[in-house]
């Protein structure tokens, strides 16, 4: 992949995340093309690279549109994302460096000024890279690389899930946990946590499929 062709993937992945291409919006290969100041042929090679991601669906002689993802597909890809990180942090209680341990202390202190501002979408952000640090510290390469995927696949809602009443304080209360584990070395609780923290269930089951209307207010 040229580094053109991965900016411009990266560009409409981040437009799907973030809501300005909304789950099940038609993605006209002209507009797109227009916007980014390319031919089509680029932007139809984007959209089979981010259909191979899952976050596109490409529809014979209908074109492509943003994918959607039912209830029970949530349940089932958040139950996953949970094991995985769960895996990640229970290894990564294991292995990660001193280094590694100081770039999450990093990451958590900047996640506690976004909760502090009360600003979710630059929480948001912060959060990717704590989870990030963490997926790093396992020192597993296929393990990063299967987590990375599916968080990528549940961008928008979990950057919608942090809209939800306290959900900052909570995440980050939850990361507080995640953290003093993984630096005291203890992988089954920093395992236990992780998967308490991404898993949705009950009330935050609830409050997800509420919100999921906002998917189709939020702007870039």
């Amino acid at each position: 992949m040229t580094t053109h062709s991965a900016t411009l993937r990266e560009e409409i992945e981040e437009m799907i995340a973030v809501g300005t291409l909304k789950p099940g919006q038609h993605l006209d290969e002209t507009e797109l093309a227009a916007r980014f100041g390319v031919s089509r042929t680029p932007i139809r090679e984007t959209l089979i690279q981010l259909a191979s991601m899952g976050l596109v669906v490409i529809r014979p002689r209908r074109g492509a549109i943003v994918a959607e993802l039912g209830p029970q597909q949530l349940v089932e890809m958040f139950e996953m994302m949970s094991e995985l990180e769960a895996t990640c942090g229970r290894l990564a209680a294991r292995r990660m460096t001193r280094e590694e341990q100081q770039a999450l202390l990093a990451a958590h202190q900047d996640c506690m000024q976004a909760m502090e501002a009360e600003e979710p979408d630059v929480y948001y952000y912060k959060n990717e890279l704590f989870h990030e640090a963490i997926y790093a510290g396992s020192h597993n390469q296929f393990l990063i690389e299967q987590t990375r995927a599916l968080y990528r696949r549940l961008r928008p809602y979990r950057r919608l899930q942090l809209r939800v009443r306290d959900r900052l304080s909570n995440s980050y209360r939850e990361h507080d946990g995640v953290v003093q584990a993984i630096i005291e070395g203890d992988g089954e609780r920093a395992a236990q946590l992780l998967r308490e923290h991404v898993m949705i269930q009950g009330q935050r089951f609830s409050d997800l499929m509420a919100s999921l209307p906002q998917l189709q207010l939020f702007a870039a």
